[in-house]
């Protein structure tokens, strides 16, 4: 009888399905994604969603062959050296961040851990990768540079508000991406009869001061450029724009969001689906350093009809046509 009873458990392991088997031993994957955004805040979650999406499309299902944690807020600077700290005690198998500002920190904090960056300008010249084709490290990622936005933005501008004559562009000086778009808008106001005012801010004071002097003269608008700083004072400055009826272009659409004019930008949430499908393949046994950085593909234009109707201005209706979205 023991011995019956032997064979019959040794048939029953032989017929169990091969697949089955290798999900019992298959070890539980760590991934750690460190974003920007407050947890609350609905184009954070947009941007998570588009990441487990991705994940999930490869074959990755949380809690069954993966594990994928959220650490919200990277721009608070308490709360981005709890972020660090934390990344040195998990230790995941793969860093994910959509923050240029924290990824060094995150770097510095788990050297030996694979990152992919989300959205990240100039990751050449601040020296996270080699080069573009052939990143050379641990890091590679998704850039939300595109150079030819600055002409975009102020082309987008006169159509909607042809009676301006001067724009602030207002960037954070620390983000080289800024520089790229500040240049391509100033190469190209003349052909828009712009003057394009280089409007670098450190803090809020200086978002409040430079707003102020450019509502001084009729004429004038404000442009913001991809960047974690200003998107996380969108709400100021969109309230101080209606204050002094200003129009506001942004690359971003959570601009817009708030009752910023219009935006024209990056889709970000497709970086985020992108990015985790270089997860998977480094999961899967790929390195970092033979993944190329890749160039954003997929552009959005949200309109805000009611803040344009509040300012006084008439959308063409081609341009609405054309938008992705219209907020009404």
């Amino acid at each position: 009888m023991k011995r019956r009873a032997f064979i019959t458990m040794l048939g029953s392991a032989v017929a169990w399905p091969l697949p089955a088997r290798a999900q019992q031993r298959e070890r539980l994957r760590r991934v750690v994604v460190v974003m920007q955004y407050a947890e609350s805040d609905p184009q954070g979650q947009l941007r998570a969603a588009a990441f487990r999406e991705g994940l999930q499309k490869a074959g990755w299902l949380d809690n069954r062959n993966i594990s994928v944690d959220f650490l919200w807020g990277a721009l608070d600077s308490e709360r981005s050296r709890g972020i660090t700290e934390q990344l040195r005690q998990r230790l995941p198998d793969v860093i994910a961040i959509n923050s240029s500002t924290g990824l060094r920190a995150v770097e510095a904090a788990a050297p030996q851990v694979p990152i992919v960056f989300i959205g990240v300008s100039e990751p050449v010249g601040q020296g996270f990768v080699a080069s573009l084709a052939h990143p050379g490290g641990n890091i590679t990622g998704f850039s939300n540079l595109e150079p030819t936005l600055g002409a975009k933005w102020l082309d987008l501008l006169k159509q909607v508000a042809p009676q301006t004559t001067r724009i602030a562009f207002i960037y954070n000086p620390a983000n080289p991406g800024a520089n790229v778009t500040l240049q391509s808008a100033q190469s190209a106001a003349a052909q828009f009869s712009l003057e394009v005012l280089d409007t670098p801010v450190h803090d809020i004071a200086e978002i409040e001061s430079r707003i102020a002097e450019i509502a001084r003269e009729p004429g004038g608008a404000l442009l913001l450029p991809p960047d974690p700083f200003s998107a996380g004072h969108r709400k100021r400055i969109v309230e101080l724009a209606a204050r002094d009826q200003l129009p506001v272009i942004s690359a971003l659409r959570s601009f817009p969001d708030e009752g910023g004019l219009l935006a024209y930008g990056v889709y970000i949430p497709e970086l985020f689906r992108q990015a985790a499908g270089y997860v998977d393949r480094i999961l899967r046994g790929e390195k970092p350093a033979d993944l190329p950085v890749q160039a954003p593909t997929k552009f959005e234009l949200v309109v805000n009809l009611k803040t344009a109707k509040a300012l006084g201005l008439n959308i063409p209706p081609a341009l609405l046509a054309r938008a992705d979205e219209v907020i009404e």
